[in-house]
């Protein structure tokens, strides 16, 4: 079931229901009669989000923005059904990914091999392309206008080469897709949030990543307005933690003897799931063993699949 939740400033997150609950969020803004809407989903989000402005009064043609941090199918999916539903919007997305969405191709084709074409189907759907003339994408450093707030749009590569992350003046918060990592609310202790970082299979760079967190930090923000999940605070303490998790993963990529493909990221996967389920138990997670797994086991998987990727470029050069 879909949840939406009040934060202040005007924002409402809702859960995407993506996999499981709490597990993926996109974010309504309000301000002075205009809206937008921050990721999109998947096809699955589409009814969600069109519910959520119902019940908000708010018309589809009222909607100004629908902004995307980067093109992978779990933030942007839905993005072509959705601009479908709202005629006055305009998509919002990194120079690098506006072809992907005015044509999606190559997009769902790499999509279907890596997940099977009936899985495919049943998680995304046919991705709808959409037309040019309805997509902008903003310079680094480049604001856009909501209402009687600024929306500054930063380039942050590291996870994908196609992101960027959305300073919001009102609440001095960041919208940071997964350039701030993952902190699923499951596992969120008395210590604080849970926070590690997300690589990706293709276009992981770790020092390009480090660098676009001290990006954000330097604009001294209140919050971050995580994809994955919620909102955090104390942002200068996470991102302290997730560059010292970035140089863990490096090492522990660059140490593995594994041949490249399935026999690396095999043994990756287990060694990053381990450390996880050590800092997690370091945490005070009270959850019990098999559920923390549960939660863990597809991130640490996809970390160490773009980590063997990243090191077999590194081989190459």
């Amino acid at each position: 079931m879909n949840t939406s939740r009040s934060l202040d400033n005007g924002i409402t997150l809702l859960d995407t229901g993506f996999q499981r609950p709490c597990m993926a969020a996109c974010y309504l803004i309000e301000d002075h009669h205009e809206v937008a809407i921050i990721e999109t989903g998947t096809k699955d989000t589409v009814d969600p989000i069109l519910q959520l402005l119902d019940a908000k009064g708010i018309a589809p043609e009222h909607v100004k923005y629908v902004i995307v941090t980067h093109v992978h199918l779990d933030h942007a999916g839905g993005a072509g059904a959705l601009m479908q539903n709202l005629p006055n919007a305009t998509l919002v997305v990194h120079a690098l990914g506006a072809r992907h969405m005015a044509s999606p191709d190559k997009l769902q084709a790499g999509a279907t091999a890596v997940y099977g074409e009936e899985e495919f189907k049943k998680t995304y759907g046919d991705l709808i392309p959409i037309p040019q003339e309805r997509m902008i994408s903003p310079n680094d450093g480049e604001c856009l206008t909501l209402g009687a707030r600024k929306l500054l749009f930063l380039d942050t590569p590291g996870h994908a080469r196609h992101h960027f992350c959305i300073h919001d003046s009102m609440s001095n918060g960041f919208f940071t897709g997964d350039t701030f990592g993952l902190a699923y609310e499951e596992l969120t202790t008395d210590k604080g949030p849970f926070i590690m970082p997300t690589t990706t299979p293709v276009q992981f760079d770790p020092v390009a990543l480090k660098q676009s967190l001290k990006k954000l930090i330097q604009h001294q923000p209140k919050k971050m307005y995580l994809t994955h999940f919620g909102v955090v605070t104390n942002a200068e303490v996470l991102a302290g933690k997730l560059e010292q998790q970035i140089d863990q993963l490096v090492e522990l990529t660059m140490a593995s003897e594994s041949l490249p493909g399935q026999s690396r990221i095999e043994e990756l996967h287990q060694k990053i799931l381990d450390s996880l389920l050590i800092k997690l138990k370091e945490h005070g997670c009270r959850l019990p063993a098999t559920e923390q797994r549960k939660i863990l086991d597809t991130d640490a998987l996809l970390n160490a699949q773009g980590l063997d990727f990243w090191r077999s470029k590194c081989d190459a050069r």
